[in-house]
């Protein structure tokens, strides 16, 4: 996984495993803690990259990436994620766009939605929608660090990128 760049995203999500819970129980309503109160609030992107074995850093949606997270106290969030710099369709109708423009607009962007709690250093996330649909009902787990108002997580299978090996490394920041 790769949109919490983004549980979260190419990058984005910690948690796109291909496990999935019974109907209607997810990981905040099951056998994890609730979200810490650490956790609530809305953050904004830092960084959202893919790291390869080799060292090689690519960053997913280009130079000073954009996106939002916002948990609520019950554990629900919405997330976000797109590159600074997009190219608008040639056509002004969404319906009317190129291959090469629905293209851009896939890998372009990255965003969900669903719950997340915590437990100890491990975050828990399920997603009940995502624009990228194959995250769509999956359930997944990340460690993850919070110093200051700095929060990282690594994503173990991005959404792009990791037959070659690589992982997805997420910061966000809280906003005050």
């Amino acid at each position: 996984m790769s949109t919490i760049c983004g549980l979260l995203f190419a990058c984005g999500t910690p948690f796109a495993h291909a496990a999935t819970m019974p109907s209607g129980v997810t990981p905040a309503t099951a056998t994890h803690s609730p979200v810490p109160a650490a956790l609530i609030g809305a953050w904004t992107l830092v960084r959202c990259d893919n790291v390869y074995p080799d060292g090689r850093r690519v960053e997913l949606y280009g130079a000073s990436p954009q996106g939002s997270w916002l948990i609520d106290a019950q554990g629900h969030y919405m997330m976000q994620i797109v590159r600074a710099q997009r190219s608008p369709f040639a056509v002004n109708d969404k319906s009317k766009g190129t291959p090469e423009e629905y293209r851009a607009a896939s890998l372009d962007s990255n965003a969900h939605y669903g719950s997340v709690s915590a437990d100890g250093t491990t975050m828990h996330t399920h997603i009940d929608h995502a624009s990228y649909p194959n995250w769509d009902n999956k359930d997944g787990s990340t460690p993850y660090t919070l110093q200051g108002d700095e929060l990282t997580y690594t994503v173990a299978k991005p959404s792009s990128g990791a037959a070659e090996g690589a992982h997805g490394e997420v910061v966000w920041r809280r906003l005050r």
